[in-house]
């Protein structure tokens, strides 16, 4: 990996054992993490020396060797329960992107848990208000998504929101570009890849880390390698997605074997 790239991992819910996830659908069980394993992969990464930045040190340029960027889609209440302690434990920062309809939602951070994972210093970003796939919906919705659920977030928060994260990564240069008038410094897609200081603040790529990710590949994402495989598979997905229309598609992929 070149001295200037970051790679960015994108979690989910942290499935504990005993607790019931948030959705019991297939699609949905693929992405959430055992705790077992996210420990696994932390400790992997300080056991390895691996630099973890916050985003806006990213966006910054204060990354001087290669390392990640760790994310969190959603705002599952397990953020609080079992991410933010492992993370702090291993001295990590992340960044969580919320979504804000969800706030208090059952499963979801309440508006205390939300502000309690802001103080601890983790970064806070939105993942919309409803978590509406946004290259379906009309400009005039577009704006509620990006900047209401901004605006929510920062009530809540009382602290700026400068970075979001799209749902189910639909997004396009429109989108990108309603995203910087809402304020936002960057948007996240899922996109598979690594970033540089040459890679557009709105276009950020990350890696998916599943239920099935093995240690072994975990290692190699975080190295930068295996990744062309992913992205191959990434890039067929998504031209079904465009093929069948996304909400056909998300119907679909909720029955996938996983």
């Amino acid at each position: 990996m070149k001295a200037t790239e970051i790679v960015s991992l994108m979690y989910h819910e942290i499935r504990i054992p005993h607790r019931p996830l948030g959705r019991s659908d297939q699609g949905y069980r693929s992405y959430a993490v055992d705790s077992c394993n996210l420990k696994a992969q932390l400790t992997h990464l300080k056991q390895n020396g691996i630099v973890v930045y916050a985003i806006s040190d990213f966006l910054g340029r204060d990354c001087v060797q290669p390392g990640l960027i760790i994310t969190f889609d959603d705002g599952s209440e397990t953020d609080i329960l079992e991410a933010a302690p492992l993370l702090r434990e291993m001295g990590f920062p992340a960044i969580f992107y919320i979504v804000a309809g969800f706030v208090s939602q059952k499963g979801y951070l309440s508006s205390i848990q939300l502000r309690e994972l802001a103080d601890m210093g983790f970064e806070i970003g939105s993942h919309s208000m409803t978590h509406a796939f946004l290259t379906d919906i009309p400009e005039e919705l577009l704006h509620e998504e990006l900047a209401g659920s901004k605006m929510r977030i920062e009530q809540i928060i009382g602290k700026s929101v400068d970075h979001f994260s799209c749902p189910g990564g639909r997004w396009n240069k429109e989108i990108a570009n309603l995203a910087r008038e809402a304020g936002y410094r960057s948007m996240a897609t899922s996109r598979v890849g690594v970033n540089s200081h040459l890679t557009d603040p709105f276009q950020l790529a990350r890696i998916p880390i599943l239920a099935k990710t093995k240690l072994d590949e975990f290692g190699d994402f975080v190295a930068g390698r295996g990744l062309f495989r992913r992205r191959v598979k990434s890039t067929a997905l998504s031209a079904a997605k465009w093929t069948l229309g996304n909400q056909l598609w998300h119907k679909i992929y909720q029955t996938f074997p996983r």
